[in-house]
C-alpha cells in the first residue's frame, strides 16, 4: 500500500495549543487554539477524512484571550477547557474556563469558499475555574475515565482538583496539592493517568517530572532531571499502565517505565527544535 501524501492545514494566527477530541468516536478530530494579541482568538475544529485524505474544519470565536492550553472532555464532545491570557489592571493574568461548542456545529472543507472563519460562531462560557488566588493557570487535565465531571488545574505551584456540577456550569475545589522546594517553582504541564482507577496524575516543572496520588494529594515518585531543559509535555501510554512519554526544550522525546525512573527506556533525538506536545496512540 502506497503512503498517502501529507495533508497540510494552515492557520492565519500563531497557535501552540492542540488536543484530540477524544469523545468524538465517529471522526478523527482535533481542536487547535490560536494566540493573537491584535485580533479575536479562535478555536479551529479540524476533522481528518482518512478515506479521501482531506481536512474539514470549523472555526469558533474565543473572545476571552490568547489560548495557551486546550483540553477536550472525554465524555462530552461539545465541552472543552482553555487556559488563556487576559489583561487585568494593566497586567497579564492566566485564567481557565469551561466552554461548550454550538450543538449545530458541522465541519466543512478547509478549501470551501463558504469559509466559517469569515462568520464564526462563539463558544458558550459554562464556568470559570477561578484559581486566581493560587496563581496563573498553566493547564487543565480532564479525568480520562468516567463521566467527565472532574478536572485538575495547575496554577503556579498548586494542583487543584475540581468537581464540575450543574451541567458544567459550576466548579468547586475538592482538594489541592502544593509543589514545595527552593525558588519559585511552577508547573508547566501535566497529564491524568487513565490507569489505577484514575487515581494518579503526573506533572512537569522545569526539568523534573513528578507523579501524585489523588487520594492523598501526595507525591509518588520524581524524575529529577528528566530532560536537559524545560519539560514541555508528557503523556501516559493508554495501553500499558507503567509507560510515560515526555518531550522538552532539549529537542528530545523520552519514554519511561515509572517502576524504574533512573533511566529512560528509550530516547529519540531526531528533532532540531524544541518539542511542545507529545501524544500516544489512543487506547486499543
Amino acid at each position: 500500500m502506497e503512503d498517502d501524501a501529507p495533508v497540510i492545514y494552515g492557520l492565519e494566527f500563531q497557535a501552540r495549543a492542540l488536543t484530540a477530541q477524544t469523545a468524538e468516536t465517529d471522526a478523527i478530530r482535533f481542536l487547535v487554539g490560536t494566540q493573537s494579541l491584535k485580533f479575536e482568538n479562535q478555536i479551529h475544529v479540524i476533522e481528518f477524512d482518512d478515506e479521501n485524505n482531506i481536512i474539514n474544519k470549523n472555526v469558533l470565536l474565543h473572545q476571552a484571550g490568547e489560548i495557551w492550553h486546550i483540553g477536550a472532555s472525554p465524555a462530552d464532545k461539545a465541552v472543552l477547557t482553555t487556559c488563556y491570557n487576559k489583561t487585568s489592571d494593566s497586567r497579564v493574568v492566566s485564567c481557565a474556563a469551561v466552554w461548550r461548542m454550538p450543538c449545530d456545529l458541522e465541519t466543512e472543507s478547509h478549501e470551501s469558499p463558504d469559509d466559517s472563519a469569515h462568520n464564526p460562531q462563539a463558544l458558550e462560557l459554562l464556568c470559570h475555574l477561578d484559581d486566581s488566588t493560587y496563581g496563573n493557570a498553566a493547564c487543565v487535565l480532564w479525568e480520562p475515565m468516567g463521566d467527565g465531571k472532574r478536572v485538575i488545574s495547575l496554577a503556579d505551584n498548586h494542583a487543584l482538583l475540581w468537581d464540575l456540577q450543574e451541567s458544567f456550569t459550576q466548579a468547586k475545589v475538592s482538594s489541592t496539592a502544593t509543589l514545595e522546594g527552593k525558588g519559585q517553582l511552577k508547573f508547566t504541564s501535566g497529564k491524568w493517568s487513565p490507569h489505577h482507577n484514575s487515581s494518579q496524575f503526573a506533572t512537569a516543572n522545569e526539568t523534573a517530572i513528578r507523579a501524585w496520588d489523588l487520594r492523598t494529594m501526595s507525591q509518588i515518585y520524581c524524575i529529577e532531571n528528566a530532560h536537559g531543559q524545560l519539560v514541555r509535555d508528557l503523556d501516559f501510554n493508554p495501553n500499558r499502565q507503567y509507560y510515560l512519554a515526555s518531550c522538552g526544550d532539549d529537542c528530545k522525546v523520552k519514554f519511561w517505565d515509572v517502576r524504574n525512573v533512573q533511566e529512560p527506556v528509550k530516547t529519540l533525538e531526531d528533532h532540531s527544535h524544541c518539542l511542545r506536545t507529545s501524544f500516544w496512540e489512543p487506547r486499543i
